[in-house]
């Protein structure tokens, strides 16, 4: 039995809003994306059937929907929102932490949109099967866009191949 709207987005929503920020980076383009992602969602929720897991279904939608909003706007991106707060009790942590993910959200957004979709669906803990699913590519094709995308983040951020962990 598929799931109810409003538990798909209180599952999905963080997971989606991070996508979404992948597409676009202006915070109320953010939002109009979530907002037609959340339609689409719903409009599409009857036509699931189970070929293909819930997860896959729901990022598959929201992805195609980035792609159209994406299209149809044609805007260039702003500062990354900040309104992510990290509760750590050491702020001295939490500032090198938050700047560590700021760097690395600046250097996703500056791949080219392919390696982005890669790089953001793989954080967002999705296989490469169901990277590939949502994509509409071969899961080679996946592991050949996240290893490129990661030598380009590697420069992006200055890290030399040596520096691995």
């Amino acid at each position: 039995m598929p799931k109810s709207f409003d538990e798909i987005l209180r599952e999905y929503g963080p997971a989606l809003a991070r996508l979404a920020g992948s597409y676009v980076r202006d915070a109320a383009e953010r939002e109009d994306l979530l907002q037609e992602i959340a339609l689409a969602l719903w409009q599409a929720l009857p036509t699931f059937r189970g070929e293909a897991s819930e997860r896959t279904f729901v990022f598959r939608i929201a992805h195609n929907r980035a792609l159209a909003h994406r299209a149809r706007r044609r805007i260039v991106g702003t500062e990354p929102d900040e309104g992510i707060e990290d509760h750590a009790v050491d702020p001295e942590r939490a500032l090198a932490a938050h700047q560590v993910g700021k760097r690395l959200f600046e250097a996703i957004e500056r791949l080219p949109l392919a390696s982005a979709q890669v790089v953001t669906l793989s954080l967002e803990g999705l296989s490469y099967a169901e990277i590939a699913d949502v994509l509409g590519i071969s899961e080679s094709n996946v592991g050949v866009r996240l290893t490129r995308a990661r030598e380009l983040l590697r420069r992006l951020l200055g890290v030399s191949s040596n520096d691995r962990r």
